[in-house]
């Protein structure tokens, strides 16, 4: 990937930083421009539950950093895409966590959502190992790989997981909601 801006070249782990930049532009635009926005076209009525949200954000996620004779600029959309889904997916989760979690474990919520990133970590790791062991498509030599059949089963488990999540979404019955 070129990652040269005229003479500057861009060190590869720096290409997430736009996803930073895209969090803290997103997270003014959604609370000072979408939420008035949503209010007023539904008539002052309620702003969309955290489980909207995070169904927003969950989808705008979908985030695959894929390789490419293209200019690293390329990448700063789907940085952007990701932090945008973040700014919708993880304000919402945690103010889930506060409205819906018994008084006892309100102070665990920010702690939440650390835990469940750490564990997509892991569990990443564990797929990519996985993948490693069972198929040939991922070799020491990645111009041998065969990295779009990653790709695909990695959009395979996204749209399981989000099915799985509009389901408990549609399912689920707030506790605490409005009060």
């Amino acid at each position: 990937m070129d990652r040269a801006i005229g003479r500057f070249h861009v060190p590869a782990a720096s290409m997430v930083v736009s996803s930073f930049v895209a969090v803290v532009v997103s997270l003014g635009l959604i609370d000072r421009a979408l939420l008035p926005l949503w209010r007023a076209l539904t008539g002052g009525r309620r702003a969309p539950t955290p489980l909207q949200r995070i169904g927003v954000g969950h989808a705008a996620r979908d985030d695959p950093a894929w390789v490419s004779p293209l200019p690293a600029a390329w990448l700063v959309l789907p940085f952007a895409l990701s932090g945008a889904g973040e700014a919708f997916h993880f304000p919402a989760q945690v103010t889930l966590y506060y409205q819906e979690f018994p008084p006892s474990l309100k102070n665990t919520a920010s702690g939440m959502v650390a835990m469940i990133v750490a564990l997509g970590f892991y569990l990443s790791t564990a797929l990519v190992d996985a993948v490693r062991r069972a198929t040939a498509w991922l070799p020491d030599n990645m111009n041998a790989s065969r990295l779009e059949n990653l790709y695909w089963l990695l959009a395979v488990l996204v749209a399981i997981n989000f099915g799985y999540y509009l389901a408990c979404a549609k399912l689920y019955k707030y506790q605490n909601f409005g009060k």
